[in-house]
């Protein structure tokens, strides 16, 4: 029996067009051989995937942070806006931050006594999140290694969080790796970095008032409106009373512009750092190499949330001789927030200070 021309057009179509419509289905015109219809998604994917990229490759040719590690603007929780995922990933990698249908967070915290970069994967406000954490330390100026030590569950409905069943210790090498920020914007709001697995991402900082305060500090504009916001802010989330804690807090900002005396500056607490440890202040300022100021004194608690300091042994130290100075400062310390990374006080003479603790 011959077959009419033209009879081959629908041959690549299955089930045929007469029985479409005789199933009762929708029958719709047959694809061209050998010409598949483009999947118009996926090429604006890949457009937009090549747009980052490119404005990535511009970002990191601009002047950004000099060295981002050693600046505050990078603690803080980032969220992924995003990322490359080379199939050369790391499984915790591609599990951690190859998520498309939730949000994903990337908490950053060096100066702490347990520094840490955490990958959170959040599911929704009602169901809760994955936090995957690890331990971190800075490298250099644009490098931190990391190793990852522990995973929890944390749900909304239940009152305990559920451990994340990976084995970290027996993974070795995978659980290992570095994070290099090739880019940290100015005001600290972008940060793009890359890491020992080729991936690229591209964060943005979320800003809560811990991070508008550090970011006032660093650029020295509005410091006092972000102190109010943060200190209005904490009051509302907690009741209990500051405690002054232990530890050595440096100084990132005061509220009175230093004399033309270094030694005034540094008996009132107006520069350097401070050592908090056993019921005792130490005032501590390198003034040159191997050169440095030092005021010891006490502390008592004389209300809420108040001190009474009294500072009153000082002293030159120049290498391993240490030269004795008249000097007491009496200050009436009020702590107005006071947390395990950040303290802000009025001190000496009602000044206002800020202190990011470093150990």
């Amino acid at each position: 029996m011959a077959t009419k021309v033209g009879a081959t057009k629908n041959l690549n179509v299955w089930p045929p067009m007469n029985l479409q419509r005789n199933l009762g289905l929708n029958p719709s015109p047959p694809p061209k051989l050998f010409k598949p219809k483009p999947n118009t998604k996926t090429l604006r994917i890949c457009r937009c995937s090549l747009d980052v990229e490119r404005a990535v490759q511009v970002l990191e040719g601009q002047e950004g942070v000099p060295d981002p590690t050693s600046s505050d603007l990078i603690e803080g929780r980032w969220k992924l806006m995003f990322t490359t995922r080379p199939g050369t990933a790391s499984p915790i990698q591609r599990t951690f931050v190859g998520v498309d249908n939730f949000s994903v967070f990337q908490e950053v915290y060096l100066r702490t006594n347990d520094p840490r970069v955490s990958n959170i994967v959040k599911f929704s406000e009602l169901i809760g999140e994955l936090k995957v954490e690890a331990a971190a330390s800075i490298k250099d100026g644009k490098r931190i290694l990391f190793q990852f030590d522990r995973a929890a569950f944390s749900f909304k409905f239940l009152p305990f969080k559920v451990p994340y069943p990976v084995p970290f210790r027996l993974l070795g090498d995978e659980a290992k790796g570095w994070l290099d920020t090739t880019y940290l914007s100015p005001s600290g709001n972008v940060r793009i970095s890359r890491g020992n697995k080729g991936t690229t991402f591209v964060l943005q900082k979320e800003t809560d008032p811990r991070q508008k305060l550090l970011a006032a500090i660093s650029t020295g504009t509005a410091v006092r409106e972000a102190i109010d916001e943060f200190i209005a802010l904490s009051k509302s989330e907690t009741k209990d009373e500051s405690v002054l804690l232990e530890g050595q807090w440096q100084m990132v900002w005061s509220s009175q512009v230093e004399t033309d005396s270094w030694l005034e500056n540094a008996g009132n607490g107006l520069m350097g750092s401070q050592i908090v440890k056993n019921e005792q202040m130490k005032f501590v300022v390198n003034i040159l190499p191997g050169v440095r100021f030092s005021m010891i004194g006490k502390f008592v608690k004389s209300g809420p949330n108040t001190y009474d300091v009294t500072m009153d042994d000082a002293a030159l130290i120049v290498g391993p001789f240490g030269y004795p100075l008249e000097m007491e400062t009496k200050i009436n310390l009020q702590l107005l927030y006071n947390d395990d990374k950040i303290r802000i006080s009025r001190g000496y003479n009602n000044i206002l200070f800020v202190h990011l603790r470093t150990e």
